[in-house]
């Protein structure tokens, strides 16, 4: 079973990594979530994109720059429409606080490939231990030292590489790395590409699939995951394939 994971929430009908935007992919009947955690100034994990605050926030700076405090006090939502005016950004622990009762997957991305933030992986990991959800969590991350840091807290640890480019025999060299999932860029999907996951039994998920012909062909090679701003659409097309 493909599992339809919603792409910073239902990111195409409300604001990124937002309560309102997880809100929504459950309504959507999402099989799960993946959102993007980074420090703020003092250490605390929040959910953030990008490294700049400018898009979303419209401040400038970055946001490691910020305390929490001034985190949570920022507007997210109303660059995307009045309607969301008051969504702020989140700290991870608000988010499992929401997510704990739900029967939703969690996929967290730790952006740490442009600043490698101190201690972020154990900061993460032991947040999602203390709520009881390693089990369903999903770690995921572009730096390959990221993964050998979060294999020294835990072998038992469900870690993707997030990669767009291309390599030859990408599951093996995935796992040489210390992950046991595969995360692509959906450019890189390639029939070849999925018997190697297959033999090697390497999961393949794939991002950020939002056209129709693009989620038509995860769910024809039977990928593990795939994570989208649509998991409205993605849920009814997917019923075609039952």
């Amino acid at each position: 079973m493909t599992k339809i994971i919603a792409h910073r929430g239902a990111s195409k009908y409300a604001p990124e990594n937002t309560r309102a935007s997880f809100e929504l992919a459950y309504q959507m009947n999402a099989d799960g979530i993946e959102t993007d955690v980074q420090l703020s100034n003092d250490g605390i994990p929040v959910l953030f994109h990008d490294e700049k605050i400018k898009r979303t926030a419209r401040k400038r700076g970055y946001i490691q720059e910020f305390t929490y405090n001034e985190l949570k006090t920022m507007d997210v939502g109303s660059w995307f429409g009045n309607e969301y005016n008051g969504e702020f950004i989140m700290s991870l622990e608000e988010f499992l606080l929401w997510i704990a009762d739900k029967p939703l997957l969690l996929h967290l991305e730790l952006k740490n490939n442009q600043i490698d933030y101190p201690h972020l992986e154990i900061l993460t990991y032991n947040l999602v231990e203390r709520y009881g959800l390693l089990d369903r969590t999903f770690f995921s991350t572009f730096s390959t030292r990221s993964i050998q840091r979060l294999n020294k807290i835990s072998t038992d640890t469900n870690i993707g590489w997030l990669t767009n480019k291309s390599r030859h025999q990408l599951p093996l060299f995935s796992r040489s790395l210390g992950a046991n999932a595969i995360h692509i860029k959906y450019r890189l999907l390639q029939p070849k590409l999925v018997q190697q996951a297959k033999t090697e039994n390497m999961p393949l998920r794939v991002y950020t699939v939002n056209k129709l012909k693009h989620i038509h062909l995860c769910f024809q090679y039977k990928c593990d995951s795939i994570f989208t701003d649509v998991p409205d659409v993605a849920k009814t097309i997917y019923q075609s394939y039952l």
